[in-house]
């Protein structure tokens, strides 16, 4: 039987995976030199997670004026970060469709990986329309749908081939420290990090974790898969409003900011 496969991207619990996703996009020495040059990621990581997320919920949820305005939120953003490859860098463009094809593939495997340590391995049916749906993610960009391997067996092996490639260079990995170990954000975000920062290197890639300076053993290793256990039972008995509640406040803000724009200027307070 297929699940709700859109619903999956409304559940909360792929906030888990936010780090672990982010650190592989950085990772990306391209996407690492393009964030450290002109992204405010660590000195704005919640507002930065919320405008991506609302991208992803817009894209899959979203009505064609939601969608039309994200793209537009997503295409100004993209504007300034590019840089031609020169003696000191090797250059890096947001539109770079190439960029947009790892950056999408981060967002499906993490979530992928997610939602079988909270259900278990899914049937094929479920997998392929999944699958397919995320494909949506790049291609509401510059991503040409071809560009999206054709099938989960094409896409492994993508992965498996960009995985085994990555290494982190010093532009990505401070990023990358910045927003694991925050130091001018609000107390309750630093609170939550040590859990987070725990979830994240355990959802990564050994060589990764390594790159970022972050610490594993067989103890650390033993109480990751304990704490999955916990979260696979806990979780799914949580209420659905609780487990959507996120997708749920970033398109009511989106919501919120069209209706703003819809109004004449002077109710704006913008002079003509």
């Amino acid at each position: 039987m297929v699940q709700g496969v859109a619903d999956y991207r409304a559940e909360g619990i792929m906030l888990a995976g936010a780090g672990r996703a982010i650190l592989l996009q950085l990772a990306n020495p391209a996407i690492g030199r393009g964030v450290a040059a002109h992204s405010t990621f660590t000195q704005r990581p919640v507002y930065r997670l919320k405008g991506t997320l609302t991208y992803v919920y817009a894209i899959t949820y979203g009505n064609d004026e939601q969608v039309r305005e994200v793209r537009r939120r997503v295409n100004r953003a993209h504007v300034p970060v590019r840089r031609g490859a020169d003696e000191s860098s090797a250059g890096y463009n947001a539109f770079d469709p190439a960029l947009q094809l790892w950056v999408a593939a981060t967002l499906y495997d993490t979530a992928l990986t997610i939602i079988e340590k909270i259900h278990g391995p899914l049937d094929d049916e479920t997998a392929d329309a999944m699958y397919q749906d995320y494909a949506r993610i790049g291609t509401a960009l510059q991503l040409p749908p071809g560009m999206w391997p054709k099938d989960r067996a094409a896409f492994r092996h993508y992965w498996e081939e960009q995985v085994s490639a990555l290494r982190a260079e010093e532009e990505g990995v401070r990023v990358g420290r910045g927003l694991l170990f925050p130091r001018r954000t609000a107390l309750w975000y630093r609170a939550i990090m040590p859990p987070a920062r725990f979830l994240t290197a355990g959802l990564l890639p050994a060589q990764l974790r390594q790159d970022f300076g972050l610490e594993w053993s067989d103890r650390h290793q033993r109480r990751y898969d304990r704490s999955w256990r916990v979260i696979a039972v806990a979780y799914p008995r949580l209420p659905r409003g609780i487990r959507h509640w996120f997708k749920d406040y970033c398109l009511a803000e989106l919501e919120k900011d069209l209706r703003r724009n819809r109004q004449p200027s002077r109710h704006q307070g913008i002079s003509a």
